[in-house]
C-alpha cells in the first residue's frame, strides 16, 4: 500500500481494491503527510517557501483556471492509469515493451563511428 497520492487511493476504491475504511484512513494520513511535509520546508527555507507563495498552487499568468483544472484532470488520469498498469496482476511480460515514442532517436555520435 505504497501509493502517495490521493488521487490513486481514491481509484484503486472505485476499482474495488481498496476497502472504504481503508480508503478514508489512507486518504487522510496522505494529507497529514502533505501538511507535516510542508512544515518541514517552511521550517527550512522559510524565504524559498514565502518567495512562492506558501505553497499554495496557482495557474501560470496566461492560462485560465479551466485550463489548469482541464491539465490536473489528465494529469492525474494519467497517473492512476500508470499505477493500474504496473500493478496489474493479469498482465505479462510480453506487454511491457510499449514503445513510449514513435520518434527515432538520433546518432549517438554525429560522426562516423
Amino acid at each position: 500500500g505504497g501509493h502517495i497520492n490521493p488521487a490513486v487511493t481514491f481509484g484503486l476504491f472505485l476499482a474495488r481494491k481498496l476497502s472504504l475504511t481503508r480508503a478514508v484512513f489512507y486518504i487522510i494520513m496522505q494529507c497529514l503527510g502533505a501538511i507535516c511535509g510542508a512544515g518541514v520546508v517552511k521550517g527550512f527555507q522559510q524565504g524559498l517557501y514565502m518567495g512562492n507563495g506558501g505553497g499554495a498552487n496557482v495557474v501560470a499568468p496566461g492560462y485560465t483556471k479551466g485550463s489548469g483544472l482541464g491539465a490536473e484532470i489528465i494529469g492525474t488520469f494519467v497517473l492512476v492509469y500508470t499505477v493500474f498498469s504496473a500493478t496489474d496482476a493479469k498482465r505479462n511480460a510480453r506487454d511491457s515493451h510499449v514503445p513510449v515514442s514513435t520518434i527515432p532517436s538520433p546518432p549517438l555520435c554525429s560522426s562516423p563511428c
